[in-house]
């Protein structure tokens, strides 16, 4: 039976980075394009739970080819396993996002949270990102995401494990390699732009930059910025483990 590939991502149905992933995964199963109808940046792993979800078909060169929904990208992924796929896919594909998905950016990243609900379900899933915010070099990140897709059709991931995957904006042959990496500690430099309204009244339009919190070394960030593809795997068992004996020792009563 051949193989079922659910493509979704944050920045919308229609965008271009969609585009590019849709060409890539092209032979490597049949495919299924469930994405936002609107971008969805920063969302992280959001659910809609207040208002009704619309599905909308859509349609690439004029074929039938996916669904737009009105939600975030955690509520596609949930959708199409839940109702528009007969069966669960074999893989789970969320990007091609524009801009990186680097350190803390994993925890805000609408994209990588579209995998994230994949490897929840035990689909073998990843997120892919692309370095930059201008000038993309969709062509990279396509080959990139089609040789990944392939070896973890073939080979699959851990139960509750995603890959994410970030991408140097350089022309293939500049790409060094690939380097499987850690998340990098670090936040937000948060900057908040103040802005007045024509009819009175301020807005703030925010703005910042990834700053380090640790050694980069074997991290994303460093990956990324030395030339590397990062490959980093997620999973989502979030205890702190080595805090529970200290907390122990707190002898906690009501």
């Amino acid at each position: 039976m051949k193989k079922t590939i659910l493509i979704s991502n944050d920045d919308g149905f229609h965008a271009a980075g969609i585009a590019a992933l849709r060409k890539a995964m092209a032979g490597l199963g049949k495919l299924m394009i469930v994405a936002p109808a609107a971008e969805q940046s920063g969302t992280s792993h959001a659910i809609t739970v207040a208002n009704p979800l619309k599905v909308k078909k859509q349609k690439f060169d004029g074929r039938h080819e996916g669904y737009s929904v009105n939600g975030t990208p955690a509520d596609c992924v949930k959708i199409a396993t839940s109702v528009l796929l007969d069966r669960l896919p074999q893989l789970v594909v969320s990007g091609v996002n524009l801009g990186p998905n680097v350190g803390i950016s994993v925890i805000y990243s609408g994209t990588v949270a579209a995998a994230a609900e994949g490897a929840i379900l035990d689909i073998p899933s990843m997120a892919v990102s692309l370095d930059t915010f201008t000038n993309p070099r969709w062509d990279t990140a396509a080959h990139v995401a089609r040789r990944l897709a392939g070896k973890i059709l073939r080979k699959g991931l851990p139960p509750a494990t995603m890959l994410n995957v970030n991408i140097p904006n350089l022309p293939l042959k500049k790409i060094r390699g690939i380097k499987i990496t850690r998340v990098g500690r670090s936040r937000f430099a948060e900057i908040f732009h103040r802005r007045t309204m024509p009819r009175g009244g301020n807005y703030y339009w925010m703005d910042g930059d990834l700053v380090p919190l640790e050694d980069v070394n074997g991290t994303d960030i460093q990956a990324v910025k030395n030339g590397f593809v990062s490959v980093t795997p997620i999973s989502f068992d979030i205890t702190s483990y080595a805090v529970i004996p200290e907390l122990k020792k707190w002898e906690l009563k009501i």
